[in-house]
């Protein structure tokens, strides 16, 4: 109830609240994908300083507001992330950083997937739903499949009030303001954000790791913005290159751990917008079939951002070179020697190798942008393709 000074009541009339992409203007961008590829330090950012407070005795994560509690995480034994499209490559890269950091078991489902297999969830679990808009048709199944089994739900979502926000029992939102374009950059890189900060809170909980750790790695998270920009710098090289290869009939990226992650991302974007075929291949599984697709010309990418995968993924990428590809490489600075194998390559700023998906996704998503633009394709709008996929 809504009360004015002499305390007598008012009538309010609701007021509803609909964004719709002509008022969020393009800023003098071309499409609004690009626009939202250069808000992603600001998504990362807002996201971030929502849940971690820099204050004088030390860093500290906290979903409090959210009623999640330390108590909680710290009794969890497994985790299942279930989501669909990118918000599921964001569950890829998440179970390799909560499972590197806490040790707890995590497992990735496809949200259409996880709904027919009849999962056996453990007791002390989580489900964690990811879905840009909350509305994802197979998620909201996998979501209420989860609660009838009696297991506590957590969604990670962008668009406040949404169904799956409603009927999970913990919601941690995404800031990353309305996302217009079909192809998800800024939302994708703001739920990344939200995975780390649990990854980092449930190791801490849990006692894996220390409190050094734990202040380098927030310190890591809250310089990732600024990276996030340095990352963009690229752009101009990255459109060079795209104008190069807009005609390509196939593109694979490669890549070990979390570089396989990244790869899927990096592929998803590339064919979703510009019709080009493209697939991701964990490197090592070259061998069993794929390099049969390899002949003159064919584009590798390969993803070099975890050092200890570097040597391994390096030697995946001569062996597609000697059939004939020609080679685009995605590494950290410093690891200059690359360009003994690649015939391109694009550097990002160096993080803790469990974040580099957030820096090394950015020239993927580009690469992804200017061959579509290259094209003259509706960038925004896919053919085909829905923002939303609320139906089954």
């Amino acid at each position: 109830h809504f009360y004015n000074i002499d305390l007598e009541p008012l009538q309010k009339e609701p007021v509803e609240i609909t964004w719709d992409a002509a008022s969020a203007e393009k800023g003098g961008y071309a499409h609004f994908m690009i626009k939202e590829i250069h808000e992603q330090p600001k998504a990362v950012q807002d996201t971030i300083s929502v849940y971690l407070k820099d204050k004088e005795e030390g860093k500290a994560i906290s979903f409090a507001e959210a009623g999640l509690t330390d108590e909680l995480l710290a009794g969890l034994e497994r985790i299942y992330i279930v989501a669909c499209g990118s918000a599921y490559h964001v569950g890829v890269a998440g179970k390799y950083v909560i499972e590197s950091l806490s040790g707890i078991p995590v497992e990735t489902d496809l949200a259409s997937e996880f709904r027919y297999r009849n999962p056996r969830l453990m007791k002390n679990s989580l489900v964690i739903i990811v879905s840009q808009s909350g509305e994802t048709a197979d998620s909201l199944a996998a979501l209420r499949l989860a609660k009838e089994r009696g297991v506590p739900v957590l969604s990670i979502v962008n668009v406040l009030g949404s169904s799956i926000a409603r009927e999970s029992d913990y919601v941690l939102y995404t800031y990353a303001g309305p996302e217009i374009s079909v192809a998800t950059t800024k939302a994708y890189s703001a739920q990344l954000a939200v995975v780390y900060l649990l990854a980092v809170q449930c190791a801490m909980v849990q006692g894996a790791i220390g409190e050094e750790r734990y202040e380098e790695l927030t310190g890591e998270l809250l310089a990732l913005p600024d990276k996030i920009e340095k990352a963009l710098e690229n752009k101009e090289r990255i459109q060079w290159f795209a104008s190069k290869y807009a005609n390509a009939k196939d593109i694979f990226f490669i890549g070990r751990g979390l570089d396989y992650a990244i790869g899927m991302e990096g592929s998803l974007k590339m064919k979703e917008i510009s019709y080009i075929h493209s697939e991701a291949y964990a490197a090592g599984e070259l061998k069993h079939g794929t390099i049969s697709l390899i002949e003159d010309g064919t584009l590798v990418v390969g993803i070099l951002t975890q050092p200890e995968l570097y040597e391994k993924t390096i030697s995946n990428m001569v062996e597609t070179k000697s059939r004939g590809a020609y080679l685009m490489g995605l590494t950290s600075y410093g690891n200059y020697g690359v360009e003994d194998t690649v015939n391109f390559a694009v550097y990002v700023p160096k993080t803790d190798p469990l974040f580099a998906a957030s820096v090394a996704v950015i020239p993927l998503q580009l690469f992804g942008y200017y061959v579509s633009a290259a094209k003259g394709l509706d960038v925004d709008k896919p053919r085909n393709l829905a923002k939303s996929v609320t139906v089954e």
